[in-house]
């Protein structure tokens, strides 16, 4: 095989390697910039259109990657792309190449023609430094579109691009454009999909003495979005619904299934009144009637309160779990338990003729209630176990702070920054019912129709 076939093949597998790496398209700018230096090039510039529009104007393009095969003028170069676009006047090497979808060769004097295509200023005199002697211009073409261009300069010791070369480069910038282009096509999808999934995630109401706190933290960058949600609002009586889920599944039909799942069970628990095991079962039966096979985890609770319990300061939590990590009680002097099932719940879409079952623990005022999923307490090399121990640790040391600020910490304590999965939390702290609402906890805000309660007696 010819020597120079080989080292172009051995180029084009090293950038189509490197590039797939990564779904952020400013990650992959930055590697293909210092793939191409020294290997065809002294140094490099790399545009890319902010809006994808095939003919769009220098003003939407930005100079987002950069590199010099020599380590003491990467900045040097760093601060020519910083201003190189401001600088481009109506005709220019970059603009031709990005408007013709061909490759701008400059083989000579490259200085004066970048002269004549940059406006007097800081970005024409970086160039007298660079001193480039040619340059070549190839855009980044994909799909239909041109997503930008690479622009390569090479100085007077080194001759410029051979007719082979330029070959290898436009088949280089057409394999990037590819992977360019699927990387900021999937980042359009899962902000697409997030911007679905938050619209869902509404602000919880907040009953009298009640505090409800909400968090949503989306996974990494490279794991897609997931069906994690949360939710919290009131039953006609009064009595305040919890509840936390989890669909299984990371991709946009996670996220539609759980609209329909979250929505249905809002449903069933205000025209039913029905406790949260009830609902439950409701719920699993009205899926496998609309066919929807996908599993899920879900907690629902319910906080409810007699008059006699009011006077002792305490509220009951019943609670039903299908397939759920454990909620999570701590109380104001940092005492953390379980709350385990008297049944252990079946995931909806599991065994939907399965019974569910209601349990109940009794909380004095103060007291704070966590439902969270799984994304909070798994990591890779640690056991749900382990997971969940580290969960009650935070939470007892956390006890004493502020809603928002305990649930805050969770997330930097326990996940340590977005991980392979997404986060869904909600906190509810149970305020004391003999004294005025905190001002922490901030308003009340209830639905007009129902009761400014956090409780009401089930049976009414």
């Amino acid at each position: 095989m010819d020597e120079g076939r080989s080292e172009q093949d051995r180029l084009l597998a090293t950038v189509m390697t490197e590039l797939a790496r990564t779904l952020d398209a400013e990650v992959a700018v930055g590697r293909l910039a210092q793939l191409l230096c020294p290997a065809l090039a002294d140094w490099c510039v790399i545009s890319l259109v902010d809006d994808d529009e095939s003919r769009a104007r220098h003003r939407r393009l930005r100079d987002i990657g950069w590199w010099h095969s020599d380590p003491d003028l990467v900045g040097l170069v760093g601060e020519y792309a910083g201003a190189r676009i401001r600088a481009l006047r109506q005709h220019s090497m970059l603009m031709d190449a990005m408007d013709s979808g061909r490759v701008v060769h400059v083989a000579a004097d490259a200085v004066a023609a970048l002269d004549r295509a940059l406006e007097p200023g800081r970005a024409r005199d970086l160039v007298d430094q660079l001193a480039p002697e040619s340059l070549t211009v190839v855009p980044l073409h994909s799909r239909g579109r041109t997503l930008g261009a690479v622009s390569l300069f090479n100085g007077p010791q080194r001759a410029s691009l051979s007719a082979a070369e330029i070959a290898t480069l436009t088949e280089v910038a057409s394999a990037a454009a590819i992977v360019l282009d699927n990387a900021r096509l999937y980042r359009r999808q899962r902000d697409v999909a997030l911007t679905f999934q938050r619209s869902l995630l509404t602000a919880p109401v907040q009953p009298d003495h009640v505090q409800v706190v909400v968090r949503y933290q989306p996974a990494s960058e490279g794991a897609q979005v997931g069906g994690d949600w949360y939710d919290a609002f009131l039953q006609p009586d009064g009595s305040t619904m919890l509840v936390i889920g989890d669909v299984v599944g990371h991709d946009l039909e996670a996220a539609a299934v759980m609209a329909q799942l979250r929505s249905m069970l809002r449903a069933i628990a205000v025209v039913t009144r029905d406790s949260p095991a009830e609902v439950l079962a409701h719920l699993d039966a009205a899926a496998r009637t609309l066919r929807i096979t996908t599993m899920a985890s879900v907690v629902v609770a319910r906080l409810e309160q007699t008059e006699q319990e009011e006077e002792l300061g305490v509220t009951r939590v019943r609670w039903s779990a299908a397939g759920h990590p454990p909620p999570m009680v701590v109380n104001e002097w940092g005492e953390v338990a379980q709350l385990v099932s008297d049944s252990p719940g079946w995931l909806l879409g599991l065994a939907p003729e399965h019974p569910r079952v209601d349990s109940e623990v009794v909380l004095e005022r103060g007291s704070t209630l966590l439902l969270y999923t799984d994304g909070l307490i798994e990591q890779r090399g640690r056991t749900i176990g382990d997971g969940l121990a580290a969960l009650e640790h935070a939470l007892s040391q956390h006890a004493r702070r502020d809603l928002d600020t305990l649930c805050d910490r969770l997330l930097t304590d326990l996940p340590a920054g977005p991980g392979d999965d997404d986060i869904a939390m909600l906190a509810a702290r149970l305020h004391r019912q003999d004294r005025p609402r905190p001002a922490e906890a901030g308003p009340t805000r209830v639905p007009p129709d129902v009761p400014d309660a956090e409780n009401g007696d089930p049976s009414v």
